[in-house]
C-alpha cells in the first residue's frame, strides 16, 4: 500500500459536525474511501467548527510539520452566514492554499454548500441565498483554477439532495446528518481519489 497522510481542513463540515459517530464524519469516510483503493491512510482532521476563511492560515501552521500529502479544504458557509466579503474569503483561501503548496502538498477545494437549502431559510429568501452562494463558489473555483488545485465541483446534486430530504441534516436542522456526510463523500470521493493517484503515479 501507498503511504498517504491526508488532512482536512475548514469548517465544521471538515470537522463532522452533527454525526451521530465519530466513524460518520467526513475526514473518517474519505480515509475508508482511499484505503479501499489501495492507500495506507494518516488521517489528521485539522478543520474547526465555525471557522471562515480567515481561520484557514492557523490551520495551514498546524499542518506544516506533519508533511501532509493531500488536503481537503472544506470552507465557505461560515462567510456566507457572516457576511464576509466573496472577495475577501478568496483572498484567504488562496493564502492557505498557497501554503499549503510551499510545503509540498497537494489540495482539493470543496466549496461553499448551498446555504439556500437549509430548512429555517425563509422560501422568500432562498434565491437571494442561492445568488450570494454561487459568487462566493465561483470565486473559490477561480482560486483552486490559478493554483492549479483540484476542484470539487459537488454543489449542484448535493444541494438537490440535501433540499429534497430532510433525513440528510442533523438534529440541529443545519449541519449534515450521518447520512448527509456518507452523501458528501460519496460525491467527494472521484476527486480525492483521482487527486491521491496523481500524486502517488508523480512519485512513481
Amino acid at each position: 500500500m501507498a503511504g498517504l497522510r491526508l488532512a482536512v481542513l475548514g469548517d465544521s463540515i471538515g470537522y463532522g459536525q452533527g454525526a451521530r459517530h465519530p466513524d460518520d464524519r467526513l475526514g473518517p469516510r474519505l480515509a475508508d474511501v482511499l484505503t479501499a483503493e489501495g492507500f495506507a491512510v494518516e488521517l489528521h482532521v485539522l478543520a474547526v467548527p465555525r471557522s471562515t476563511s480567515a481561520d484557514l492560515a492557523a490551520q495551514v501552521r498546524r499542518a506544516a510539520p506533519l508533511g501532509i500529502d493531500l488536503a481537503v479544504v472544506v470552507v465557505g458557509a461560515n462567510d456566507l452566514a457572516r457576511f464576509v466579503p466573496p472577495a475577501e474569503a478568496a483572498r484567504q483561501l488562496a493564502g492557505a492554499v498557497a501554503g499549503l503548496q510551499a510545503a509540498g502538498t497537494d489540495v482539493v477545494v470543496v466549496p461553499a454548500p448551498d446555504m439556500s437549502v437549509v430548512p429555517f431559510v425563509p422560501p422568500a429568501f432562498r434565491a437571494l441565498v442561492q445568488g450570494a452562494c454561487s459568487i462566493l463558489q465561483r470565486q473559490q473555483e477561480e482560486v483552486a483554477g490559478a493554483a492549479g488545485v483540484g476542484f470539487a465541483d459537488i454543489g449542484p446534486a448535493v444541494g438537490a439532495a440535501f433540499a429534497g430530504d430532510p433525513a440528510l441534516f442533523s438534529a440541529d436542522r443545519f449541519h449534515p446528518s450521518s447520512a448527509g456526510y456518507a452523501l458528501i463523500a460519496r460525491a467527494l470521493a472521484p476527486h480525492v481519489v483521482a487527486a491521491a493517484r496523481a500524486r502517488r503515479d508523480a512519485a512513481a
